[in-house]
């Protein structure tokens, strides 16, 4: 596996990759990360190699993407055990670039989606995803994948960058990947490792609340009572700050309180100074 940090070295390795057609050459699959990878990673990779002939995978923790007061600085870094898991799962290029490689001086330039962006997280955390189009843009831009693999934890995410490689025309195929779960059922999350043992034990609180909820709405229950179960759950479990449980429209993102079809789930709360996120799928 080559580690590359520079785009110009970039272009060349995945323009190897395409002419090697004696190893099977051809298509590009990227998996973008902000390291410190898991579980649900690796489900990304593995999915990556069904879906394409070659893996590529980037770890930038981006600036962008944080607020203020978020946990930029905290957010854990561990590249060479990283790229120890990308190598056996047959990754061929880690593109691991620095700061000022992404954005250079004098950098000017911020993609924003409107819509899908605009409530749950993206009221919770303004900016944010300005920051996750920007990034990913340059991604596929510098990488110039066939398909590109994220996962349902950060459901709101996938829909924003579907909604970007839509409108801008970028022929990256997007490709979702289901949420990826510990034995105690706690979604993988790199936010994990924040947690103390206590915290982690009462954070399971989080997808029972959600099941609890999804199955008495899928029972015919009222939404709101519903919702207002899952957040007193969260609350005597020791969760803070619930910034919110809503149920959405898959494709819109809009809440809904007379579901007619497929619903999406979605929930985030801070235990302690963590922040979780988590959703399912509601089908009535």
């Amino acid at each position: 596996m080559q580690i590359i940090r520079e785009v110009d070295a970039l272009r060349r390795a995945v323009a190897a990759l395409r002419g090697a057609r004696g190893n099977g050459g051809g298509t590009i699959a990227l998996v973008p990360t902000m390291g410190a990878l898991h579980g649900g990673h690796v489900a990304l990779l593995r999915e990556g190699k069904r879906a394409a002939d070659h893996l590529v995978a980037s770890i930038f923790v981006n600036p962008k993407q944080f607020g203020p007061n978020e946990d930029l600085g905290l957010y854990p870094r561990r590249e060479a055990a990283d790229a120890e898991m990308l190598e056996r799962e047959g990754c061929a290029i880690l593109w691991a670039p620095e700061a000022g490689t992404m954005y250079p001086e004098n950098y000017a330039t911020s993609i924003s989606v409107s819509g899908v962006s605009e409530g749950l997280d993206g009221a919770a955390r303004p900016g944010h995803f300005a920051g996750v189009a920007t990034v990913v843009t340059k991604l596929f831009n510098q990488v110039q994948p066939d398909v590109a693999l994220f996962g349902e934890k950060d459901y709101q995410q996938l829909a924003v960058i579907r909604r970007l490689a839509a409108d801008l025309d970028l022929g990256v195929r997007i490709i979702g990947v289901p949420t990826q779960r510990d034995v105690d059922g706690l979604a993988f999350s790199s936010r994990n490792a924040h947690l103390s043992k206590e915290e982690r034990l009462a954070a399971r609180a989080l997808p029972r609340a959600l099941v609890e909820a999804a199955q008495a709405i899928r029972d015919g229950g009222d939404v709101d009572a519903a919702l207002a179960q899952a957040r007193q759950t969260l609350a005597a479990a020791g969760f803070g700050a619930i910034d919110y449980v809503e149920l959405c429209d898959p494709e819109t993102l809009r809440p809904i309180r007379v579901p007619n079809g497929p619903a999406r789930l979605l929930a985030a709360a801070k235990l302690g100074k963590t922040r979780l996120i988590d959703n399912l799928v509601v089908d009535r």
